[in-house]
């Protein structure tokens, strides 16, 4: 196993590395490092949560729900952040829901869905893939989940599904391999394989992506942390967790680094979250001379998921450093939150 920093390490790593230029800068860091390494290739890429482009049938014609609020402003949803998403290498998400324009919604308590037009939100705000592997593709069945996949072929918005692999190479020339899994897969010996195979398909850099741990919780369960570090282990450089819906801590584990989870972030399902908290993780990505690829600062943006303070309007916006807004985030960040766990269920 690999040697993983405690969380007062973690927390000095991560407030050294908010000290970052600004996203503009950020995303052309030179090919000089701070110990004076040369002729490294630097890339910038963008994390964020579970983004829910749409709404429950109860909310879908709402004024104030996501789809009304929206509208043909596809822009909206990351108007706050978008010097953090277009001036980066690459964004991922996870899409939490499927995009249709019809079917029959699952019995369960919670589903969500967006029409497929919304797929010009992804397209007009740069985010280069998303994640399917996760509880809510399936919200409208079969027929949705296929009418999702179709959506995002049509608007060229490369997707991993679950238990899936995706391979994608952008244009400044890295190559990303991501692997999907859902909490009720959680399959360490397929993962462990998925990871290798991306490795032998010709991933410069490996992203382990799963669905899992417990909603509502803010410290990541044992088997999150077991499965995560195994992941490293097996070749992943990035673990970037969903489904708890709230911040849970970044663990530095061997040559690697895990976001247990980043909450949600421009997410429709839910118009009055009881924790608004959320981030954005940009995490530089080296590749040096001989070719390999090692990772660089790691930055933090805390936010809210709503510009506004009482309620969800779904447009996320980055809190005022040293804010206590701000310093909660970190806190959830760095393992040091000692908040109860929120309750939810039935999702």
């Amino acid at each position: 196993m690999g040697k993983h920093l405690t969380c007062g390490a973690l927390a000095v790593c991560l407030m050294l590395s908010l000290v970052l230029p600004s996203a503009a800068q950020a995303a052309q860091l030179p090919p000089e490092t701070a110990d004076g390494t040369e002729n490294q290739e630097s890339f910038l890429l963008t994390f964020a949560g579970d983004c829910t482009l749409g709404s429950t049938p109860s909310t879908e014609n709402a004024q104030l729900g996501f789809v009304k609020t929206v509208g043909e402003d596809y822009g909206y949803p990351f108007r706050n952040v978008l010097e953090y998403v277009t001036q980066d290498d690459f964004t991922f998400i996870n899409l939490e829901g499927p995009l249709c324009d019809g079917g029959y919604p699952a019995e369960k308590r919670f589903v969500f869905r967006g029409p497929t037009v919304f797929t010009r939100i992804l397209t007009q705000n740069s985010i280069e893939a998303v994640s399917l592997a996760n509880n809510h593709t399936m919200d409208y069945g079969q027929t949705g989940y296929d009418s999702t996949r179709e959506a995002l072929d049509a608007a060229g918005v490369p997707y991993v599904e679950r238990d899936s692999s995706l391979l994608i190479t952008l244009d400044e020339g890295l190559t990303i391999g991501i692997y999907g899994a859902v909490y009720y897969s959680l399959d360490k010996a397929r993962i462990c394989a998925g990871i290798a195979e991306l490795r032998e398909q010709g991933a410069d850099l490996v992203i382990f992506a799963p669905h899992w741990g417990s909603e509502g919780g803010y410290r990541p369960t044992p088997e999150q942390q077991e499965v995560g570090r195994a992941a490293i282990d097996a070749g992943a450089d990035l673990v970037v967790g969903s489904h708890p819906h709230v911040l849970q801590p970044i663990e530095a584990y061997g040559e690697g680094m895990i976001f247990y989870s980043l909450g949600n972030f421009a997410f429709g399902g839910n118009g009055a979250p009881k924790d608004m908290d959320t981030a954005l993780i940009q995490q530089e990505v080296l590749r040096n001379a001989d070719g390999s690829i090692s990772l660089g600062q790691t930055r933090i943006i805390p936010a809210s998921v709503s510009s506004v303070p009482f309620y969800n309007n779904f447009q996320p916006t980055p809190y005022e450093p040293e804010s206590s807004e701000y310093e909660r985030v970190l806190s959830k960040l760095d393992g040091t939150y000692t908040g109860p766990n929120l309750r939810i269920s039935g999702s």
